[in-house]
């Protein structure tokens, strides 16, 4: 197919409405139908053209490394270690999700004794097993605390919407579910597995309609019974669109529920105690309620009540307290917050069993966005003298979770990755401060080029120093780490919901930088990078702030000659869509090609689709006047200028998404077609659609084709020339 030399027709309304005093129009607004019978001929159209012109970069890309079947097998043997968790512990048996090089998903697999002083290993839950087409995945699993049942949750297409079973450990079978609208449900197990406190939608009918995703509740239901049994005992008088969280004392003696309106960057805490009142009808009394922090709390094996919050603490402490008398005036503090890092984790072990005086305590950092593990004498908080006080990890990178035996003991388990170190599972024991690799992913792990990664500072527009990680190969940068020659760049940021991008492996960026391109990871403001300060200073009214960041991190790319606005493309998804949405209308002349996927773009009426009303506390409400100022002042959909020059765009859409509606991208793409000065055969604007999937999980196939299809579009539009690599080595 040769493309064709202008766009598929797409009419503008002359709709401009009066919003607060704001003329806004919306030429496109009948895109936001999916089902209209215009809509679906545009989105057809773009099809055609998408394949068109996909057939003519393949011809481009012919021989190259970049050619489609090389990189379809460049990435299947990046991505061929697969996966392994760290441990859940139940007695004898561990439970873990892992995922083998060629499985289209992680399943779920418990370790046992085998009876002859080995081990025997059984798959639990295999998403494929159950659905063969691939469209199911598996969103969550928790084990009663016996391990004799296992709580599972898989939605399908996409769409999230879990659907909650148990089944028996022993034999495999399906004891109780399905048990629906699930969605986003954590799982506290009371002890002998009879029963479990979990999360729950109202039923349809007993809402409004447009508020039938929404309306929560905690419920204790009993394994074998109908949920319609369930008893609600949290909940009502919630902000309609409340997450909640939920966990239960190894004993079973303490509940704890904790609960958000919509994703605010703040929740309340409440504890009961269940052998003062029953779990049908648990007696709460306030951990925090109504303050300006975010905190989680549960009562460690020791009897003490923990608490990790930013409460006058932005980048985070612990305090203990008493579970019975739990208010935050009672608090005390024992890992005080610290300068520079933030606390994510932390993990107490003892002499296990009826042992429950702790020995150590582990706590996991994040200092400008690298890991660290130290250790502290559990009764002051005090860090532990010289080597003795600092868990030595492999390298500068990520560490997740601090996992302990329910029944205590001195060992912890943590995954670590790099940004070329396949995430593994590492075991410290406390008795002798030795730390080893306990568990690899079950695959092959491929060579990886040998690469340098820089961490580089750019200054933002208001002065603010912003970090970012460079990676390149090893033999295109000098000995101080600079680049000989400017080069095909990648710049990724995300920039929000306090989610921090931290070094990790990733096949997609060490199949462009084995290439010869650059790969590049900014740590925005909105970010949980350096705390809630941080998160803070790019939400809401500072929200600019957070593209101000993303382009002073490129141009600091060409100032230093790693790239030239011809050789830089942008990436980013959901919230890292509406990043890269901003940068392409803000800074159209600063990048040569922009793969925008699953974005908000729209954001005057974003919060009427999918869950766009939980994140008015991160974005603010279009219904106010003062944030539809905010919010107006950056939406890309609204900050399109005819005969602007924009960059080469891809947007990559999925028809199951229930997070984010592909109407932004519909709508952004026919805006960015009808006013683009480039020529379609220079710098196109693409739509990709895909159905069958959603905004998070999916098969391991698709996430390749998909990741083929995106390096393959930002190598065509930033000059990428694929060279072979020197002989691989380990990186630095």
């Amino acid at each position: 197919m040769t493309p064709p030399a202008t766009y598929p027709p797409a009419h503008r309304d002359d709709l401009v409405e009066d919003l607060h005093g704001h003329e806004v129009p919306d030429p496109y607004r009948w895109l936001e139908d999916a089902d209209a019978a215009a809509t679906q001929a545009w989105s057809h159209a773009q099809d055609e053209l998408y394949r068109a012109v996909r057939e003519d970069s393949a011809r481009a890309l012919a021989g190259s490394p970049f050619a489609g079947d090389a990189l379809t097998a460049r990435l299947q043997a990046l991505l061929g270690a697969g996966f392994v968790s760290a441990p859940a512990w139940r007695g004898a048996r561990r439970f873990v999700s892992r995922r083998s090089g060629d499985q289209e998903h992680a399943v779920v697999v418990v370790v046992e004794p085998d009876g002859h002083g080995g081990e025997v290993e059984r798959v639990l839950v295999d998403p494929v097993a159950i659905d063969p087409a691939g469209t199911t995945t598996l969103d969550s699993w928790q084990p009663s605390k016996e391990g004799a049942l296992l709580a599972y949750q898989t939605s399908t297409g996409g769409t999230e919407e879990s659907v909650l079973r148990v089944l028996d450990v022993a034999t495999g079978e399906v004891v109780d579910g399905p048990v629906d609208r699930a969605r986003y449900s954590p799982v506290a197990w009371l002890p002998g597995g009879e029963a479990f406190f979990y999360v729950r939608r109202l039923a349809p009918e007993l809402v409004p309609q447009d508020e039938r995703q929404y309306h929560r509740r905690v419920w204790l239901h009993r394994v074998g019974t109908s949920p319609d049994e369930d008893v609600e005992v949290f909940g009502a008088g919630q902000p309609v669109t409340s997450y909640y969280g939920v966990t239960v004392s190894r004993d079973g003696r303490w509940l704890v529920v904790s609960a958000a309106a919509g994703t605010a960057p703040r929740n309340d805490v409440w504890i009961a105690d269940l052998t003062a009142s029953s779990p049908q009808a648990p007696v709460f009394v306030e951990v925090a309620v109504g303050l300006d922090a975010q905190t989680g709390a549960w009562v460690g094996r020791d009897g003490r009540l923990y608490v990790h919050t930013d409460l006058d603490a932005p980048r985070g402490r612990l305090a203990v307290a008493d579970p019975g008398d739990p208010g935050a005036d009672r608090w005390r503090t024992l890992v005080a917050q610290d300068g520079t890092a933030v606390l994510e984790d932390v993990a107490l072990t003892d002499g296990g069993g009826d042992d429950t005086t702790p020995r150590l305590l582990l706590a996991s950092w994040r200092r400008h966005a690298v890991s660290s593990v130290t250790v502290h004498d559990p009764a002051t908080g005090e860090r532990l003298p010289g080597a003795a006080g600092t868990v030595p990890l492999p390298g500068l990178g990520s560490v997740s979770g601090l996992v302990t035996r329910p029944e205590g003991g001195p060992e912890v388990w943590f995954s670590y990755t790099d940004h070329t170190t396949v995430p593994g599972v590492h075991r410290f024991d406390a008795t002798t401060g030795a730390l080893t690799l306990w568990a690899s992913p079950p695959g092959v792990v491929a060579d990886v080029p040998e690469v340098r990664v820089r961490q580089v500072e750019a200054t933002s527009a208001d002065g603010t120093t912003v970090r970012a990680f460079v990676v390149a190969r090893a033999d295109l940068v000098d000995d101080e780490g600079r680049p000989t020659t400017p080069l095909p760049t990648v710049l990724y940021g995300y920039g929000g919901f306090q989610i921090s991008l931290d070094p990790g492996y990733s096949a997609s960026t060490l199949a462009w930088v084995e290439a010869g391109g650059v790969y590049v990871v900014a740590n925005l403001r909105g970010g949980g990078e350096e705390g809630e300060d941080w998160h803070r200073a790019g939400m809401r009214e500072h929200k600019q702030h957070v593209f101000d960041d993303f382009h002073a991190v490129a141009e600091l790319l060409v100032a230093q000659r790693w790239t030239t606005p011809g050789q830089l493309a942008c990436w980013g998804g959901s919230n890292g869509g509406l990043l890269v949405g901003a940068a392409l209308t803000q800074r159209p002349d600063l990048f040569a090609a922009v793969v925008c996927s699953a974005p908000l773009l729209d954001m005057v009426r974003y919060q009427r689709f999918g869950l766009g009303v939980t994140w008015t506390e991160e974005y603010g409400d279009a219904d106010d006047p003062t944030e539809l100022g905010w919010l107006l002042g950056y939406s890309p959909y609204h900050r399109v200028v005819e005969g602007t020059r924009y960059p080469a765009t891809l947007f990559t859409v999925f028809e199951g998404d229930t997070r984010v509606d592909p109407l932004h991208a519909r709508k952004l793409a026919a805006a960015l077609q009808h006013a683009t000065a480039a020529p379609l055969a220079q710098a196109p604007v693409l739509v990709r659609r895909e159905t069958g999937v959603g905004h998070g999980g999916r098969a391991l196939s698709r996430s390749i084709a998909l990741s083929v299809e995106q390096l393959q579009f930002v190598a065509r539009h930033t000059g990428l020339v694929a060279q072979p690599a020197p002989a691989t080595q380990e990186a630095e």
